[in-house]
């Protein structure tokens, strides 16, 4: 384990407030490469994310790589809060961009780093890197994370950039439900291959087909020569869902 309460006195404090397991193997990869430079601290329950930790900790940046909850006022108020959400902000403001983008069509996408302001994914943007928006979502995450950690943080803690206000116009996305998730009759067989692999991640309800009193879950899809190639679990449903 780290070196306990020691911490590098000319070092720059860090939280990095993260879940989903990419995320977190990462955040510590990045603590371990930079011991010396900067004293990070690793966040992984949002209960944990208290007003008080964080003043004792007098971090330079909170970094949200990716993060589910709202963040208190009396946090982003007092230090700066830095969100990494995966649209051409202001399009796609809101929740689950992923899913949102790949039903849309969308295949190529922006990280966008935002300071966080009272509003949802409406703060100054840092800058914004390309993110390719092929395989399953839990590809999609595990590349997005690698960007983050290996070239989006670097930039900020180095360069320190001024984040400018958003131009364009403004799409918000809506968070999806799990009774989104179900494959309709009506899809095309390209539409049934992106519900598949866009909810195909750790954490998320996967794409389903109710079969009488049954509920077909698929994964790991593949589209090949106008026919679909997945795993499936078939389960008893709830008629009542």
């Amino acid at each position: 384990m780290g070196h306990g309460g020691l911490t590098e006195a000319n070092a720059l404090n860090i939280i990095i407030a993260t879940t989903k397991s990419w995320n977190i193997k990462n955040a510590r990869q990045f603590k371990k490469n930079n011991e010396g430079t900067y004293n990070v601290t690793i966040i992984t329950d949002k209960e944990e994310l208290t007003y008080d930790k964080v003043k004792a900790i007098q971090p330079q940046y909170i970094l949200f790589p990716h993060w589910s909850w709202i963040i208190p006022k009396e946090l982003y108020n007092n230090f700066t809060c830095v969100v990494f959400h995966m649209t051409d902000l202001p399009y796609g403001r809101g929740g689950s961009p992923l899913q949102n983008l790949i039903e849309r069509g969308v295949r190529k996408t922006k990280i966008s780093a935002i300071k966080v302001d009272e509003g949802l994914d409406t703060g100054d943007v840092y800058f914004k890197k390309d993110l390719d928006l092929y395989g399953t979502a839990e590809e999609i995450f595990m590349r997005a994370s690698k960007i983050i950690f290996n070239d989006m943080i670097p930039k900020l803690l180095d360069e320190k950039p001024t984040p400018q206000k958003q131009l364009g116009e403004v799409v918000e996305f809506k968070r999806r439900k799990p009774e989104q998730s179900e494959i309709k009759q009506e899809f095309e067989l390209e539409k049934i291959y992106d519900y598949i692999r866009m909810l195909d991640a750790e954490g998320y309800p996967k794409a389903f087909i109710k079969f009488g009193k049954y509920k077909m879950e698929f994964s790991r899809a593949s589209l090949k020569n106008g026919k679909i190639i997945a795993d499936v679990e078939i389960i008893e449903g709830d008629e009542n869902e």
